[in-house]
């Protein structure tokens, strides 16, 4: 399972974290929230000076090696901060400005002080492509007044001109490749950037996303409050997980495949079981989070050795479990 993180030298990968040590265990870890100066150093994102070289094409022949221009092309390219290599990113148009990482970065900077929010992962994937960088907001959805969800601001952005710097909010601890794809599918509000700007208008910028962050909270502690608020019963969760797994009402339990009997049947003893749903299991946000637990330590996994750490890397990296979390969310929806 690639977690597609920027290795610049053997050993060496773009990528900081806070407190927690990503699942793929790549790049620096730190002991508490890092700066905005720790991203670019110990993340090792400072310094790449991305920017626009003119295209060539070569042709060699017997009759030898003929370089031809290709107007209105670049190649973007970077300096490895490690080796001092230059390396190619991408081609892109002449109209294409490149984003600096300092840049990115900056923004989120400028507003820690007053958000009280605070850097929780940054990196680089796909050999420096696509850089993110997130921060986690100071205030905790709030489920059933009890149960807080983590809540996160993420920035993104492309170097080799497929995507434009953007600001997504999610629940999501973007560590890799995966989970920065399941945090911009998952986000029900965007907020891009094709250009690059004065100071004043960074900081602008910068305070319409944390906006964009906390219209963003108060919408989804309303969805998954008016879940918890929703009863069900033992029919209604059976019909939910079959769903999930798509099957027709018509299909007969014994005629369903082995991993479905088996993961049908886990997630209604799950239900019926589980201490973890005490206060919740008779409504949607208990459906919901019955299915989560499954996934995440549960579910079937075919390999041999640690399961419990296959899973859980699964859990976050894999792009069909992602997929299938957010499915029974929507599924759950009053």
């Amino acid at each position: 399972m690639s977690a597609a993180i920027d290795e610049l030298a053997p050993g060496t990968h773009a990528a900081i974290f806070a407190r927690q040590d990503a699942w793929h265990r790549l790049g620096t870890t730190v002991t508490d929230a890092f700066t905005a100066q720790d991203a670019l150093e110990k993340g090792h994102l400072g310094g790449w000076d991305v920017r626009k070289l003119p295209l060539t094409a070569t042709e060699i022949t017997e009759d030898g090696v003929t370089t031809v221009d290709v107007p209105d092309q670049f190649a973007t390219v970077r300096t490895n901060p490690v080796t001092g290599t230059v390396e190619p990113l991408g081609v892109v148009g002449k109209s294409y400005r490149p984003i600096q990482n300092e840049a990115q970065i900056d923004l989120l900077d400028a507003i820690v002080d007053e958000s009280g929010a605070h850097f929780e992962t940054a990196g680089s994937i796909r050999g420096g492509k696509q850089t993110f960088v997130s921060m986690k907001m100071p205030r905790d959805i709030l489920i059933g007044g009890k149960d807080a969800v983590n809540l996160y601001l993420i920035a993104s952005t492309s170097h080799d001109g497929t995507a434009a710097l953007r600001f997504v909010t999610a629940p999501v601890r973007v560590v890799c490749a995966n989970t920065l794809m399941e945090a911009h599918r998952s986000a029900t509000s965007t907020f891009s950037i094709r250009h690059t700007s004065g100071a004043a208008g960074r900081v602008q910028e910068a305070r319409d996303a944390l906006g964009m962050t906390f219209r963003y909270a108060e919408e989804l502690e309303t969805e998954a409050n008016r879940m918890v608020d929703a009863t069900i019963t033992a029919g209604w969760f059976d019909q939910y997980i079959r769903d999930l797994y798509r099957v027709k009402p018509t299909d007969k339990f014994d005629d369903l495949g082995k991993g479905t009997r088996i993961a049908l049947a886990q997630l209604r003893s799950l239900w019926e079981n589980s201490l973890t749903l005490d206060g919740v299991r008779d409504t949607r946000w208990g459906a919901y989070n019955v299915f989560t637990e499954w996934v995440d330590h549960y579910s079937q996994i075919r390999i041999a050795g640690d399961k419990d750490a296959a899973r859980a890397q699964r859990a976050v990296a894999h792009k069909g479990t992602v997929s299938l979390k957010r499915r029974a969310f929507d599924l759950a929806l009053v």
